[in-house]
């Protein structure tokens, strides 16, 4: 652990870590093969439905996990003086877990991703990683899941995202904590194998745990063959 990282001893990390193996398993064995409902043409709210059904009903009860999976949940914020709702939003994947010491929800927010610029700008704006930094996303937790799903080849993808996450620290962007080597992200990630990196960010006092900060995993996911404009799902 290093310095700065106390609040990890605390954190329930193996109920986490379980969840997200749980999670990527149900990615591998889905997108091993082209399906006609779970393709790279698919809108990204599908594939996570598909995805979370998957994971609750197939992988989880394998591996016996114990806390509660939902997609879609929504997360309200209130005027406490008129009692109207002021925001709401809506998680793509979360799971929950607690027991008699602690608990988690651990947000999964997922985003396609190509080569383009704009791909890049939209997983990292307010309303993908800004989510859990200014946003209402994952309030008081310590630790968030981002999730790239892949529509081009990792080389020519991730590279230049931890570039820009890069500029973004250099200006002041995402609120990001730089790190000792002088980079936006730890690589490889200290919360999760799986993890291509993780990233620090400060939050404001009324979204952030007692310690200041969310960490936020960064994952991305493949599927199991070529992806190419030109194809098309094939019919079973």
């Amino acid at each position: 652990m290093t310095a700065g990282n106390e609040w990890l001893g605390a954190f329930p990390i193996r109920p986490a870590t379980d969840a997200v193996e749980a999670l990527c398993e149900s990615w591998r064995i889905l997108a091993d093969k082209r399906l006609p409902g779970f393709n790279p043409k698919k809108r990204e709210p599908e594939l996570t439905r598909v995805l979370k059904a998957h994971v609750e009903l197939v992988t989880a009860r394998e591996r016996g996990l114990l806390g509660m999976w939902a997609t879609e949940g929504v997360i309200n914020t209130i005027d406490e003086g008129t009692a109207e709702l002021t925001q709401e939003r809506r998680t793509d994947i979360v799971y929950g877990w607690n027991n008699e010491q602690t608990g988690i929800q651990l947000v999964f927010e997922f985003k396609k991703l190509s080569r383009s610029a704009r791909d890049r700008a939209h997983y990292l704006g307010e309303n993908g990683l800004g989510r859990f930094v200014t946003g209402i996303y994952s309030r008081r937790q310590a630790v968030a899941a981002m999730v790239g799903i892949l529509t081009a080849p990792m080389e020519e993808v991730v590279p230049p995202l931890r570039d820009a996450l890069d500029r973004a620290a250099a200006t002041g962007g995402l609120r990001l904590r730089v790190r000792p080597t002088g980079n936006a992200y730890d690589r490889p990630s200290i919360l999760f194998p799986t993890a291509d990196f993780d990233t620090e960010h400060d939050r404001d006092p009324d979204l952030a745990p007692s310690h200041g900060t969310i960490r936020v995993a960064h994952f991305f996911l493949v599927f199991g063959y070529t992806v190419t404009k030109s194809q098309k799902p094939k019919t079973l």
